[in-house]
């Protein structure tokens, strides 16, 4: 090596550690001053070469990265992703995007999944778990709430013009938490991706909170080895504490920017065709077959009326009819196979995880920066449920090291676009 580059590069290593250490030296200073230091210095404060180094150190759980975390993401504001608010060119949206703009790989090629992505906020949220599962030769119907504001509406509707394989659903429903809309929206997608003209195999519902753990080539790879053919509804015989949701008449109700379901004193009458009701999840991946199937045979068309004023129906209606002998792809022996969705329930706490390490909603952990290595390590296909505007550098650190696993795939050659990160000393590591 000439002399003269070993020393410079030993010199920009040393400065780039030198700083490190201050950083660090610095910020532990800090968290031990009185809370109006703290928040004067944290906004001065100069987080290291943030966030690759510091994200690579919270995905292996080390407690000094959590606490330099906490400081750096109070501080931290997430770049405005361009080209939402407003019209751009879509040259300029795919790229400042950065959006990946051709297959892969010719298994992924040659194997088109369906989404079903049903949201109602948080626009930036959208955008990053779209750019994540996105790829040319998928197909992606958007479900915008009937109730989201106008100019939501108008920036979905920006980034979907700049896309041939994505779309609006055609029939959008004021969506109400555990009632039927819910169900209505999938359905109303699935009624426009029977009538694409792209061909597809299997269909994913996700909502705006959701983002994926596994790149598209695992996905696909996942569905080949376990379930080729078959159908994954998780879920098991309707416990007796679920009963309540079917015995009794449910109600939406919508008014004034309140929404909410409740139960009626009206009793319901047994389900349609002696169908056994099971219990599940609301989230699925399921065949172009089965999806045809439920559209258009009598029993599920019947258990779809039967389930009108049932309280959150997407969680036995897909589970019962996959359950059935001679449906399309079905898996009537099933329990809760199939590693869908990476969810931290609280009643789950000290058996399936040891704590949220944010925040409760519904009884489901709204990710932290503590929750990071829990996730990367779940054997899951998606996780749920993020909130970018709480936890902004949850969400920066699984993206970034997200799209490194997605190109360190790729078998094509990779544009300067699809990148997150440019070169220097501290970019992340997949290990």
């Amino acid at each position: 090596m000439n002399p003269l580059h070993a020393t410079k590069s030993g010199f920009l290593v040393c400065i780039a550690v030198c700083m490190f250490i201050y950083t660090f030296t610095y910020l532990k200073d800090t968290l031990s001053e009185e809370p109006n230091e703290q928040k004067l210095n944290a906004n001065i404060v100069e987080c290291g070469f943030y966030p690759d180094e510091l994200c690579s150190a919270l995905f292996v759980g080390k407690t000094a990265a959590f606490r330099i975390g906490n400081v750096c993401q109070n501080i931290y504001q997430s770049k405005s992703l361009n080209c939402i608010q407003t019209s751009c060119n879509c040259s300029t949206v795919l790229k400042t995007l950065h959006f990946i703009t051709r297959p892969l790989s010719d298994e992924e090629g040659n194997f088109s999944l369906a989404y079903i992505i049903t949201i109602h906020k948080e626009l930036e949220m959208f955008v990053k778990l779209l750019r994540a599962i996105y790829m040319p030769q998928n197909i992606y119907c958007i479900h915008v709430d009937e109730k989201s504001p106008k100019d939501y509406k108008a920036a979905v509707q920006n980034i979907v013009n700049c896309f041939e394989n994505i779309f609006i659903s055609s029939k959008r429903e004021s969506v109400v938490y555990g009632g039927f809309s819910r169900l209505q929206a999938d359905i109303n997608c699935m009624r426009d991706l029977v009538n694409s003209k792209i061909k597809w195999n299997y269909v994913i519902n996700l909502c705006g909170q959701d983002y994926p753990i596994k790149t598209n080539k695992d996905i696909i790879q996942y569905i080949k080895s376990k379930w080729n053919g078959k159908n994954m509804t998780p879920g098991v015989v309707q416990p007796l504490h679920m009963k309540h949701r079917t015995q009794v008449s449910y109600r939406e109700y919508v008014r004034s920017g309140m929404s909410y379901v409740y139960p009626t004193n009206n009793t319901k009458a047994k389900p349609p065709h002696n169908l056994t009701i099971y219990f599940g999840s609301a989230y699925y991946i399921l065949t172009k077959e089965f999806v045809e199937f439920t559209l258009t045979d009598a029993r599920a068309k019947d258990l779809l009326e039967w389930s009108r004023d049932t309280y959150s129906p997407d969680e036995h209606y897909w589970v019962t009819l996959n359950r059935l002998n001679d449906a399309p792809g079905a898996t009537p022996n099933a329990d809760w196979e199939g590693n869908i969705r990476a969810i931290k329930w609280k009643d789950q706490e000290g058996t399936i995880h040891e704590g949220c390490k944010g925040h409760y909603i519904r009884d489901i952990c709204v990710y932290g920066l503590g929750d990071l290595q829990w996730i990367i390590e779940s054997p899951h296909l998606f996780a749920n449920k993020f909130e970018p505007a709480t936890y902004p550098l949850v969400m920066d650190c699984l993206e970034r090291r997200y799209r490194l696993k997605v190109l360190h795939q790729a078998e094509v050659p990779i544009e300067d676009h699809w990148r997150f990160q440019e070169e220097n000393y501290f970019n992340m590591k997949l290990n």
